[in-house]
């Protein structure tokens, strides 16, 4: 069976990573793997770690790239590496434009589809934008479904899709087992010399399209103000490389005492950065799935979650973008210790660390009994 896996991000690679080492372990699998570089330095990173095998880079990335020009670079290079290749299935994952892209690709050349963390939704196509009609319109397209969990599963009932839809956990969970050690050495030479006992860690992360502009000025006021009202927290911040987030953060945070802004950190500094954490503020997806693993309680800085398992759970809050709303969720875990070990304790529901030994087991299903119709 070949299986050839496009992603692009490095948060698609974070998770896709783990799931290719699985495929390359099999034996009765061969393995294609093509990265279109929506990502570039931050891409390399993951790749790095996990020491992938690249048969295939789109180097698509160009300055200041925007919606359009990522779709039409990835669709007509896709096609000839389809061609060349022509696989079984193509794997994509998540709701990104490449993952929607090469979706759209491959139905066009009628290869079948695996949509890897299927089934998430907000119900609003412009929050988060534009990944809610990405992974909506993959899984329109999509032969066979990964669900990390059963909210998952429901949603994608609702929309009538019910079949090859299967609940294997989220792959990111596996991604620690590469990543994550007691005795880790950072990377970065700041974080280096991070852990001291008189100081709180708080790890955060703000890029988002939807946030940029107000929203995020409004996320960095509330940051300066945490920073006046607890002496013991330091703040760390590895800053998104895209200038219209790099302008307002350097902007509205330099050289406040305690705020330290870096340059994006690889996935081994950011995981174990995230389990030596004392909460974590984001808008990002993945980070609200990672962090509960570590028993470390997450504020979402959007309006809404695509991962309302995760809320249900009690790991995760959704605090919005407003300053005051942002400050005064951060005191009520900072000076109310039942409220934190609420969220600190609570079970993470992205699974065990064996998604990706769950979707190769449904590929191989899928792809026994497809081969038996055709012979029938």
């Amino acid at each position: 069976m070949k299986v050839l896996s496009v992603f692009g991000t490095r948060p698609e690679a974070i998770k896709m990573c783990p799931l290719i080492l699985e495929l390359e372990a099999n034996a009765e699998i061969e393995s294609v793997v093509c990265l279109t570089g929506q990502h570039r330095e931050m891409l390399k990173q993951v790749i790095d770690v996990f020491r992938i095998q690249v048969k295939y880079d789109l180097d698509i990335m160009r300055p200041k790239q925007d919606l359009f020009s990522i779709t039409s670079d990835v669709l007509m290079n896709l096609k000839e590496v389809f061609e060349k290749e022509s696989p079984d299935i193509v794997l994509v994952h998540g709701d990104t434009t490449t993952s929607f892209t090469a979706a759209l690709a491959a139905f066009y050349q009628k290869i079948p589809v695996g949509h890897v963390e299927a089934g998430l939704r907000t119900r609003d196509k412009y929050s988060p934008f534009p990944e809610e009609i990405n992974r909506s319109c993959v899984s329109r397209i999509a032969d066979i479904h990964f669900a990390p969990t059963e909210t998952n599963l429901e949603n994608l009932a609702e929309e009538g899709v019910r079949e090859d839809v299967y609940v294997t956990g989220n792959t990111v969970i596996d991604s620690f087992k590469a990543t994550v050690r007691e005795n880790y050495a950072f990377h970065n030479e700041y974080l280096r010399g991070l852990q001291s006992a008189d100081k709180r860690t708080v790890l955060v992360t703000a890029h988002r399209r939807e946030n940029w502009g107000r929203p995020l000025e409004r996320i960095c006021a509330a940051i300066k103000e945490l920073t006046e009202i607890y002496e013991d927290m330091e703040f760390i911040y590895p800053v998104h490389l895209n200038p219209a987030v790099r302008e307002i953060v350097f902007d509205l945070l330099s050289g406040i005492e305690r705020v330290r802004l870096l340059d994006p950190i690889d996935v081994e500094d950011m995981h174990n950065l995230m389990s030596r954490s004392y909460l974590v503020l984001t808008d990002s997806g993945g980070l609200q799935e990672e962090a509960p693993a570590f028993g470390v309680p997450v504020l979402v800085l959007r309006t809404e979650t695509e991962r309302p398992e995760a809320v249900l759970a009690g790991t995760v809050r959704v605090v919005g973008v407003e300053t005051e709303d942002i400050v005064v969720a951060v005191k009520d875990l900072a000076e109310n210790e039942q409220a934190y070990d609420e969220m600190a304790k609570a079970i993470n529901p992205y699974g065990d660390g064996k998604a990706s030994e769950r979707i190769v087991r449904h590929l191989l299903s899928w792809y026994s009994a497809r081969s038996k119709e055709k012979t029938q």
